[in-house]
């Protein structure tokens, strides 16, 4: 049986918390964790370095809670959705009745651009609710901005605060709120001309284009590779299930190379497109772009629809 506030709850539990001291963390944090290796459900904690450190302290050693290495698992929002859904199902598999997260998803505050984690806060109402998983999300209003934090309120259905767990009453369904679309990432360098603009590309010509700029970007090979594969994976979906003429631009500078491919389409239907394994015509190459990318973008306008792909690093 489920325990605490998600007991006789179906599915995905997903709840958040808003705190502005250390203090009022742990007393949401704490008593989420304990009550959970009390019950004997496995119970999670997947937060970057300072908040983990914060949990450790408090808690102590042996405490029964797994720590994962928040900064490492949430690299990618579609990666992360992977993987819990695999720890997930092997937990459920082994017996479990409830298992329970806490972790910090990254956001501007912490120097982490949100369109696609505030996509993966929608997206994870629906691509967790095949487990009896409740999820603690607690955001800090030290650091996070107002339109994280609006976000957030809209996503998740439940928040904690130390007096106890409430509905949370501006929820949104969570589809809606993924088409109603975030605030696209665009890089700095796209306020330049383009180094390579290319109108209907072949996959070896847009591939080639990013080849041509290596030099000036100097990538990983890893990087390089894996940019080569979204960019065929991207304009391959542009040239089948969007609308012409596909436009590709390029730019470059040391450490990342910035790549759009736009067409005059509306874009995938499916608002869980990139994150969700399965989504839509087009979702498997948009799947992989986010698997390997430092980050990829979604906008759409009334031209049509661009995807956004940086291999390399996130500007400073």
């Amino acid at each position: 049986m489920r325990t605490g506030a998600a007991a006789d709850h179906r599915g995905f539990f997903h709840e958040t918390a808003f705190y502005a001291s250390d203090e009022e963390f742990l007393s949401v944090v704490v008593p989420f964790l304990r009550d959970g290796v009390a019950a004997g459900e496995p119970t999670l904690a997947v937060f970057a370095s300072p908040q983990a450190r914060l949990v450790r302290d408090a808690m102590g050693a042996d405490c029964g809670v797994t720590f994962i290495a928040g900064d490492a698992h949430y690299q990618r929002p579609a990666t992360a959705i992977k993987q819990y859904r695999e720890m997930l199902a092997a937990h459920v598999a082994a017996g479990a009745a409830q298992i329970r997260v806490a972790g910090d998803v990254p956001h501007p505050g912490v120097g982490v651009p949100w369109e696609w984690w505030a996509r993966y806060e929608a997206a994870v109402n629906h691509a967790y609710d095949d487990f009896p998983m409740w999820g603690l999300c607690p955001y800090d209003t030290r650091t996070a901005p107002d339109e994280v934090l609006d976000f957030v309120r809209r996503t998740h259905a439940h928040i904690a605060t130390p007096l106890g767990h409430t509905a949370n009453h501006a929820f949104q369904d969570p589809f809606a709120v993924l088409a109603a679309g975030v605030t696209p990432w665009r890089d700095p360098l796209e306020d330049t001309p383009p180094a390579i603009e290319l109108g209907g590309p072949t996959t070896a010509q847009a591939r080639g284009a990013a080849l041509a700029l290596q030099a000036a970007a100097g990538l990983s090979a890893y990087d390089l590779g894996a940019l080569l594969l979204a960019i065929s994976e991207t304009v391959t979906n542009a040239v089948l299930h969007g609308q012409p003429p596909v436009l590709l631009r390029l730019w470059a500078a040391p450490g990342r190379i910035v790549v759009t491919v736009t067409d005059h389409g509306p874009g995938p239907a499916d608002p869980l497109v990139g994150l969700v394994h399965g989504a839509s015509p087009g979702g498997w190459g948009l799947w992989l772009a986010h698997q390997v990318c430092a980050y990829v973008s979604l906008q759409r306008d009334p031209d049509g629809f661009t995807v956004r792909l940086l291999g390399g690093q996130l500007p400073g």
